[in-house]
């Protein structure tokens, strides 16, 4: 059995093809919305992996520092500078009167 369309009415072919165009236009804002979330979701995975690993590093910098501040306050130091006197013209360092 064979259709034709030609026996259709007018009525019906615009019906028809708002349908068709109305199924389109659906996709179309379905795939457009599907890949807008996938840039956002790629999105706040790249934000978050950068804030993490910058936060990773700012927290060993600290740590490291926090270390090396503690080691250093428990270094005596007193044995390894010897006293040197200070040249001096009266009551004002040389540096101060070096310019007059």
């Amino acid at each position: 059995m064979q259709f034709d369309i030609s026996s259709l009415e007018t009525g019906t072919l615009v019906f028809i093809g708002t349908l068709v165009f109305a199924f389109i236009l659906a996709a179309f804002v379905l795939a457009a919305g599907l890949i807008a979330l996938v840039l956002v979701g790629a999105g706040k995975l790249t934000w978050m992996v950068v804030a993490n690993t910058l936060l990773t590093v700012v927290h060993g910098v600290n740590s490291v520092w926090d270390r090396l501040v503690h080691r250093a306050s428990t270094v005596d130091v007193s044995g390894n500078f010897q006293p040197q006197p200070a040249p001096s013209t009266g009551t004002y360092p040389r540096v101060i009167l070096r310019d007059s």
